[in-house]
Order: structure tokens, then sequence, then C-alpha cells
């Protein structure tokens, strides 16, 4: 399966808009919830319950909104198994996995700058 084309205007994908479609998926995506989500997801498919008990401190409701828009996205799907209770299960789609390379990367640089981030706070915060 092929990377998709954008396909709608250019100004949806304008950055320089306050009103593109590009800051509003930037918006909803770029939160430490949503970040969370995409990077143990990326391990593995994982139910609701298995998904809280990874991302520490979040809500159900938090989960769950989060969750909704991952999928509104495209970024996440989820399926529902026809049993008793019904068992619901959230994998990344590709467009999921293609950020999840992004959220690494953020990860990779939070854990090489963390020291120099922590010092320029104390020199700030003094």
């Amino acid at each position: 399966m092929g990377t998709k084309q954008y396909t709608g205007s250019p100004e949806d994908a304008d950055l320089m808009r306050a009103d593109s479609l590009a800051r509003e998926i930037f918006a909803d995506v770029a939160n430490k919830w949503a970040f969370l989500i995409i990077e143990f997801l990326g391990e593995r498919t994982l139910r609701f319950s298995e998904l809280r008990n990874e991302v520490e401190g979040i809500s159900h409701k938090m989960l769950t909104q989060n969750l909704r828009m991952l999928e509104r996205n495209g970024l996440v799907q989820r399926k529902v198994h026809p049993t008793v209770p019904p068992r619901v299960e959230y994998t990344l789609t590709e467009a999921g996995r293609a950020l999840r390379a992004t959220v690494d990367g953020m990860c990779g640089w939070t854990h090489t700058y963390l020291g120099h981030i922590e010092e320029s706070r104390r020199r700030f915060d003094a």
C-alpha cells in the first residue's frame, strides 16, 4: 500500500493561514496524550484498558477523547470484536505508523537534550 497524495486545496495545507486544515491537524496530534498513544500503539495492537495502563496518568475521558480524535484523523483503527462483553482493540493505521516515526524522532530529541533543557530552565527560573 503506497502513500496517499494530498488532493485538497493548497489553502488547506498552507501553514501561514490561521484557518488551514494543516494547523487543525497539528493542534490535534501535537499534544502529550496523542504522542504517548501513538508511541504505545506503535509497538502492538492494544485494548482500551491495556492502553490506559501503558499511558500513565491519562484519565478514561482523555483516553477516549484522544482515541476518537486519532481515529477521526485516520491515524488509529478501532476494531470491535462481537463478543460478550465486547472486545475493542486499537492499532495504528499506515498514516499513524508514518507519524510514529516523527514521534520517535521527537522522543529521541528529548532524550538527547533533556539535560540542556533542564539546565536552561534552572538558569531562566533563577
